[in-house]
């Protein structure tokens, strides 16, 4: 998205040109009609007598076939022109409507992975929460969002029938409303969208005291009328409510409760996934000391590997069951900055397989763009295969194309595995190299905030650092699948999160991963 930063920086420079061409134009005339009035308002004092005189006759004529001409001429400039050609030229660039709905889909998932209030996100202070996680990072500012701001996001999520985030972003567009010339916006409009998702929600009492202030702005509004009606018998009917009186003030600032459905989206572990998003660990995942004492660094040579020994691996072992390890500085900066720039020209939504046919298709819970490299692109690809290689000892003959993956704004990729499981069956059945024994995935951009990978099966979290690579198996050395790999890709909550990937199969590996004498080995 940073081209359409650059984008509207152009368009803002061209509006500034045709604002000052228009200011121009504007002075011009201004300074014509000051000198034709005060030549008229002399004339019309003795129009006769003032004719008399021959220069006076001669200016009358010369300001009708000269002055007013020109005039004309001057008010039918089109300064817009070149405004407007700008605009043309670039519009095809811009954003689609199914772009401006993703973004605010977006940001609502964002507020419910990182539990953030409407009105810490309406003050823009995300950047700020961002820094509770990641202290070493700073945060990237941004402007508060207008009462405007607020009504679309709520009338986004009314669209998507979402009267959960409908009703927060109504009560936040209503505390935010302002005199505005420049707005339509009404405060009757944000509260009848408010009374219906309130009463989604099972919040009558909210409903009530919306639409009791509505009525007060529009006592004509005929569905206002109705609604208050039956929530006046809902209101009795309840134990815990009594009706208030119609001479009561009320304070309408109190904004209402409302719970958020989580069947919506359902994720049997969305819980933990969210908890382990917000760097919260469970108790329940707290590890040992006698488990901790196994997790340790050291550089690595993988038994000598002629490549290693000058040059070894920085190895940290990150987590035990399942077994990762982080390959810090595994990538150089000129190295991504080269996959980056190949990929960039690529990237396309990203794709996962549909379980049942085999077939690519879009999913809501994976939201990135992705391009596959080969290596006979690039010698900084082969090398970074090769690289994969000498670490894991594992073939990459029949490991898949190096995927790069770009996740904007609220990017994330819902807990998934990485391997098929056996009621897959069309899974990779076009490749030919069996399942996916394993996973080298680089971290190839720090992140401001969010952006972890998490493994809610058993507490893991991954913060993305820049230059390391995490390696796992997703198959037990008897090929069957390691439940525990489930992860995730938590939602980018600010900045940009770039990663690479390389996916390991079996096939080629039977000599150099070995069956153990345990099914778990």
């Amino acid at each position: 998205m940073e081209y359409l930063v650059h984008m509207e920086k152009d368009l803002v420079d061209s509006l500034d040109r045709y604002i000052q061409q228009e200011e121009d134009k504007l002075n011009r005339i201004k300074t014509f009609q000051s000198r034709i009035r005060e030549v008229s308002q002399m004339a019309m004092e003795e129009p006769t007598r003032h004719l008399h005189h021959p220069v006076n006759a001669y200016l009358l004529v010369k300001r009708f076939t000269r002055d007013w001409p020109l005039l004309e001429a001057w008010i039918q400039e089109d300064t817009a022109e070149d405004f407007l050609y700008n605009m043309t030229k670039v519009k095809e660039s811009f954003p689609s409507d199914e772009d401006y709905i993703g973004a605010g889909k977006a940001l609502v998932r964002l507020q419910d992975t990182y539990d953030l209030s409407t009105q810490n996100i309406a003050k823009g202070k995300m950047g700020e929460i961002a820094t509770a996680t990641r202290p070493d990072t700073g945060f990237t500012k941004s402007p508060e969002l207008l009462a405007e701001d607020c009504f679309e996001l709520g009338r986004l999520a009314y669209v998507d029938q979402d009267y959960y985030h409908c009703a927060l972003w109504m009560e936040e567009s209503l505390a935010r409303l302002q005199p505005d010339p420049m707005s339509d916006l009404t405060r009757d409009t944000i509260l009848d969208y408010l009374a219906y998702a309130s009463y989604q929600q099972n919040n009558i009492e909210r409903a009530y005291q919306a639409t009791k202030e509505l009525l007060k702005i529009n006592p004509e509004h005929t569905r206002a009328v109705n609604n208050m009606k039956f929530f006046e018998k809902e209101m009795e009917k309840s134990q815990n409510l009594v009706t208030p009186q119609k001479e009561d003030v009320e304070d309408t600032t109190v904004r209402g409760e409302y719970k958020r459905d989580l069947a919506r989206d359902y994720l049997p572990e969305r819980e933990i996934y969210e908890l382990l998003c917000q760097a919260d660990q469970p108790e329940m995942f707290n590890i040992t000391p006698s488990r901790g004492k196994h997790l340790k660094c050291r550089y690595f040579t993988n038994n000598n590997h002629p490549r290693l020994l000058l040059a070894p691996q920085r190895l940290e072992q990150v987590f035990d069951k399942p077994k990762m390890w982080i390959f810090h500085n595994i990538l150089t900066d000129p190295e991504m900055e080269v996959i980056k720039k190949i990929a960039q020209p690529r990237l396309r939504r990203a794709t996962i397989q549909n379980s049942i046919t085999g077939e690519l298709e879009h999913a809501s819970y994976r939201i990135s763009k992705s391009a596959w490299l080969q290596g006979w692109e690039h010698k900084v690809i082969r090398r970074v295969n090769q690289r994969v290689e000498d670490v894991t000892g594992l073939t990459m003959e029949t490991a898949e194309e190096l995927q790069v993956v770009n996740y904007g704004m609220g990017g994330h990729y819902e807990p998934h595995f990485d391997f098929a499981r056996k009621e897959e069956v069309n899974a990779f059945k076009e490749l030919g190299t069996g399942n996916r024994i394993a996973t080298m995935l680089f971290y190839m951009s720090d992140v401001e905030a969010g952006g972890a990978t998490v493994f809610p099966q058993v507490g893991a979290r991954l913060i993305p650092e820049k230059g390391a690579g995490a390696f796992w198996y997703n198959l037990f050395r008897s090929g069957e699948g390691d439940m525990l790999t489930r992860h995730a890709a938590c939602p980018v909550l600010v900045g940009s999160k770039w990663v690479s990937n390389k996916w390991i199969h079996e096939r080629g590996q039977e000599f150099r991963r070995k069956c153990g004498l345990s099914p778990e080995d």
